[in-house]
């Protein structure tokens, strides 16, 4: 099964490797500039980087051109391709939006045989033929086939006894520095960053579990960095516990439907 997955950020990338070793072929379509946190599980990060590999698989910036010889080799090609124009020359099999910009921008339910999205901003029936559910709680990773999944509370799931203590926001709006790096131990005060010369504080201690790329645009409390309290390191180079349960639920929608 060729499935073209709409995003790369850590989320749709647990989908994608969920996918992927259940043998079906992944193609990955992002925007020229991504905007991920948790970049060291990101298949985005083949876009700035021209290669990335997360719990072993490979990802690979390519184009349209590329994709089957990239397929050949086990090796997931990702496309500077925000409106998903891939899918016309492509024919995927399924197609999945797992953007998480908490509103449909362009999935239709016509893409292919089997469109499946996740979060909300959409609705089964409607705009896709299932959605899965990325609120934690009782409903993570649940498929819908009838209906929304939750709306959007723009409160961070709890992690760590910690909910929007852990994540970073830009203090300014202009362009995001780096002064620490995805893994290091920080403490409650520690300078995680800078934007226009403004500092981005950490409010609590933990391991720098998320971080922007140096030179990426940002606007004032613009999510720019995530604080896991648990400080265990070997979460950063793996994908989530939420990532791999959406995957999971995206996995049986498309068995399901196909």
């Amino acid at each position: 099964m060729l499935v073209v997955i709409r995003g790369g950020g850590d989320l749709a990338t647990g989908v994608a490797l969920r996918l992927y070793r259940a043998r079906m072929q992944i193609v990955i379509c992002e925007v020229a500039a991504p905007t991920s946190i948790r970049r060291t599980v990101c298949f985005s990060e083949a876009v700035r980087l021209g290669e990335t590999a997360v719990e072993g698989v490979i990802a690979r910036r390519a184009e349209t051109a590329e994709v089957s010889a990239l397929l050949e080799d086990g090796v997931i090609p990702v496309l500077v391709d925000p409106e998903a124009r891939c899918i016309q020359a492509l024919k995927p099999d399924a197609v999945v939006d797992a953007i998480l910009a908490k509103r449909n921008l362009g999935t239709t339910m016509d893409m292919a045989p089997v469109v499946v999205a996740a979060g909300p901003g959409f609705t089964a029936g409607v705009d896709c033929h299932a959605v899965v559910e990325t609120m934690r709680g009782h409903y993570l990773g649940r498929v819908i086939y009838s209906g929304s999944a939750l709306p959007n509370t723009n409160i961070p799931g709890l992690i760590g006894g910690y909910a929007g203590e852990r994540v970073l926001r830009a203090p300014a709006d202009g362009i995001f520095q780096g002064a620490r790096q995805i893994g290091d131990q920080v403490q409650a005060g520690d300078i995680a960053g800078y934007v226009a010369g403004v500092p981005m504080v950490c409010t609590i201690t933990g391991t720098l579990r998320g971080l922007l790329a140096d030179g990426v645009p940002v606007t004032k409390g613009m999510k720019s960095g995530d604080v896991d309290p648990r400080c265990e390191p070997d979460y950063c180079v793996c994908a989530s516990d939420k990532a791999l349960a959406v995957g999971g639920g995206v996995l049986e929608a498309l068995l399901h439907l196909a």
